[in-house]
């Protein structure tokens, strides 16, 4: 399977990216987008809970989250063109994207719909969709992470993320949300299971092997 180049990926860190670097100029804009759960359930704002993925508190964490999707993306879009064709193929992505971003949306949503203090923004959700989904069907696949000089086998690495993922989430006391990459990356795995159920199958061996 060659390399080739996949469209949906890139304009979805095309437009993260410009609009990103907008909401970072616009803090009005910013609080507009950004997902509040009181507000979506108090004053029925639901498009907090997809604009917030078009945002980022800072360039830092705009430049992680595209460069995971970036690496991922690609990788997963390229698997799901090959298995369905180009034009389902870059749709199942899509889907998996902002599904996932909508899915890491629910626990949060419903940790702190009560509670006025509370927002987050930025693509980790969906991103995290993305990454998982091609854990599942690559887990022969390897990853790097900063400051360890070796890489890490993608299906060991996956059980360790959410393990940290989800011991985090129900810790508290930190900026980042964790509920939100746990759900996404959950999300990821379930939508895998759903268009391609042999994966598992094939996911299973391969560790027991």
């Amino acid at each position: 399977m060659q390399i080739q180049e996949f469209p949906v990926t890139i304009v979805i860190i095309a437009v993260t990216v410009l609009l990103s670097f907008r909401a970072f100029k616009d803090a009005e804009l910013k609080y507009k987008w950004i997902f509040y759960p009181y507000k979506v359930n108090k004053e029925n704002e639901l498009y907090r809970i997809i604009s917030h993925v078009f945002i980022h508190g800072d360039t830092l964490h705009l430049l992680f989250n595209m460069f995971v999707l970036f690496s991922f993306g690609q990788l997963m879009e390229q698997f799901l063109n090959f298995h369905f064709g180009v034009g389902l193929g870059s749709l199942h992505f899509f889907m998996l994207y902002f599904l996932g971003g909508l899915a890491a949306s629910i626990w949060p949503y419903l940790r702190n719909k009560e509670n006025p203090n509370y927002m987050s923004l930025g693509a980790s959700g969906a991103v995290a969709s993305v990454l998982f989904a091609s854990i599942l069907w690559y887990p022969q696949g390897g990853i790097y992470i900063m400051f360890i000089p070796f890489e890490i086998p993608a299906w060991l690495f996956g059980i360790l993320y959410l393990g940290f993922e989800f011991y985090m989430s129900k810790k508290g006391g930190t900026n980042v949300a964790h509920d939100a990459h746990f759900g996404g990356a959950i999300f990821g795995i379930l939508y895998v299971l759903l268009i391609n159920f042999d994966k598992s199958t094939a996911f299973i061996e391969h560790i027991l092997n």
